[in-house]
């Protein structure tokens, strides 16, 4: 089983600070490993090749060819227990290290001893080690080698195995242990600071990526990347919204053939670089153009954003200066309306007043009221305040709102029929712009939608991922001639309404960045459709 990469493996445990990635450490034991694989075979195929006329085993042959075969045995098995991971980092090192030691100092000796050159094999195990393992186990290596050097020639020179005998040498050769378990040591260190230093590199760089990717993809605004031939490299999820896709197109004309005309038109003139898109389904977008040149390619930026957020913010301007003056206007009224109504009541209030007069009375009653619910309307959206949305569950919030709405209104529960998906509806609204939204469709539904000739409906489904709210009635609708002012302030077709209501509901919904329309259903019934943004797509607002 292959080690974790991310892993940090601390080979010597007297020096905690010295890590190595873990596929770089095993990647270094296994070179280790080919060389001591290499260097055991060429000392058995050298002995039997030059036998007899060559310094391996020159003072010890049975020595050194057992030597050699238990050194390319115990290769052997490192090998076995590197590949399937048998034994620890550590441990597989420390081995090969200490059976370098000992078994290489042995072949120095049958081969004559410290004069015959061999010890400068040890050098390279020694500089394996501090390369491997690090720390003060590379200097307890050294000591290790440099005593066996020593202890060999102390042997030797006990059984006057050789004719001479060189402690100058031996004592050389422990102490260019030591120099090389240094140097390899602050190598190694060295080396693993420059990968911890290109590992947090790697990591901030990648992180920064995902950060982009993000960011990029839960932009209010669409961002799509193309190459001059029109082919789309990248969209993010607000580009697929807006164009009402489930997948990314493949060209731009896949979109619009009103934005690939555009795109065109922008190449041969830069100048060109916004336009107004219109898409199937009646919404428009705003596009812009812009070059992206990267090292390798050139690529194009086409923003798309949506009319809607400007309209929120040109909403939020014009309720706030109209609030202002709608709200000095309505005061001023108020006052003479006020005189007017209590005369118009005293007056009354006279007995000797004839019939015809009696009647006049009335109707300024009926109008004071009717200027007075008028005055309220335009109070109320003075006190207009900016959207404080929130995330809210349909299905529940339109069981706990029809509940109130009949309570309040003394209607009957049964006049309202409540229909919904399955599967969970999330919006993102403020609750108190949403509640007097469906107040003002569910009133205009009880007033004017029939509701003797069956109930009304209120419907709760998904359009394109964006939840919607639908109230249908039994009215007999409303004329295409009155359409297109149906949301006009102060238009109504009703002698008692004060033409505020669907304006005011309006204005609240392109506050929430949602949309309020109107249509005839196939069998002729009036319909208002609320569409919401989805709160399960996270959007970053710029």
């Amino acid at each position: 089983m292959p080690p974790n990469t991310n892993e940090t493996i601390y080979p010597c445990p007297f020096s905690k600070g010295y890590g190595i990635p873990a596929q770089q450490a095993w990647l270094l034991l296994k070179v280790f490993l080919g060389y001591r694989l290499i260097l055991a075979g060429l000392f058995v195929v050298l002995f039997y090749r030059y036998s007899g006329s060559s310094l391996f085993g020159a003072y010890d042959s049975q020595l050194f060819i057992y030597s050699s075969q238990s050194y390319l045995l115990l290769s052997i098995l490192s090998g076995i227990c590197i590949a399937w991971r048998l034994t620890s980092y550590t441990t597989q090192a420390q081995l090969l290290i200490f059976t370098d030691i000992l078994i290489l100092t042995l072949i120095m000796h049958a081969s004559g001893g410290v004069n015959s050159g061999m010890g400068a094999l040890l050098a390279v195990s020694i500089a394996a080690g501090g390369l491997l393992i690090g720390g003060r186990c590379a200097m307890l290596f050294a000591a290790m080698a440099s005593l066996t050097v020593l202890a060999e020639q102390i042997f030797a020179d006990y059984m006057r195995s050789f004719n001479s005998t060189s402690y100058a040498n031996a004592g050389m050769l422990g102490a260019s242990f030591f120099t090389i378990a240094l140097l390899s040591y602050i190598l190694a260190k060295r080396s693993e600071q420059i990968l911890q230093l290109a590992d947090q590199q790697k990591q901030t760089i990648t992180k920064l990526e995902d950060l982009n990717k993000y960011i990029i993809q839960h932009l209010q605004s669409g961002i799509i990347i193309a190459n001059k031939q029109q082919t789309i490299q990248m969209a993010n999820e607000s580009a697929l919204r807006l164009a009402n896709l489930a997948v990314l197109p493949v060209k731009l004309g896949d979109i619009s053939e009103q934005l690939s005309q555009a795109f065109q038109t922008w190449l041969s003139d830069p100048e060109q670089n916004l336009a107004l898109l219109k898409l199937p389904d009646q919404s428009e977008i705003h596009s812009r153009f812009m070059p992206l040149p990267t090292g390798h390619e050139f690529f194009y930026m086409i923003i798309l954003e949506d009319i809607a957020l400007y309209n929120q913010q040109v909403q939020q301007s014009k309720l706030a200066s109209l609030g202002r003056l709608t709200a000095s206007i309505a005061h001023e009224i108020r006052n003479p309306l006020g005189a007017i109504s209590h005369a118009g009541q005293l007056l009354a209030d006279n007995p000797l007043l004839s019939v015809q007069d009696r009647r006049l009375t009335e109707i300024i009653q009926t109008h004071s009221v009717r200027v007075n619910h008028i005055i309220e309307d335009i109070l109320q959206l003075s006190r207009r305040t900016d959207s404080r949305r929130e995330k809210l569950y349909l299905k529940p919030w339109l069981d706990n709102y029809l509940k109130n709405f009949t309570l309040e209104h003394a209607a009957n529960i049964d006049a309202f029929k409540l229909s919904y998906p399955d599967e969970p509806l999330c919006a993102v609204i403020d609750p108190g712009h949403l509640r007097q939204v469906m107040d003002n469709l569910c009133r205009n539904a009880l007033k004017y939608g029939k509701p003797e000739a069956g109930p009304i409906i209120l419907r709760a489904f998904a359009i394109q991922k964006a939840p919607c709210i639908e109230v249908v009635d039994n009215g007999s609708g409303i004329s295409r001639e009155h359409q297109s002012h149906l949301f006009e302030p102060f238009f109504t077709t009703s002698s008692s309404g004060t033409g505020l209501g669907l304006y005011i509901s309006r204005e609240l919904a392109e506050l929430n960045q949602a949309k309020l329309s109107y249509y005839l259903t196939d069998d002729n019934r009036s319909c208002f459709r609320l569409c919401l943004l989805n709160a399960e797509q996270t959007i970053i607002e710029l």
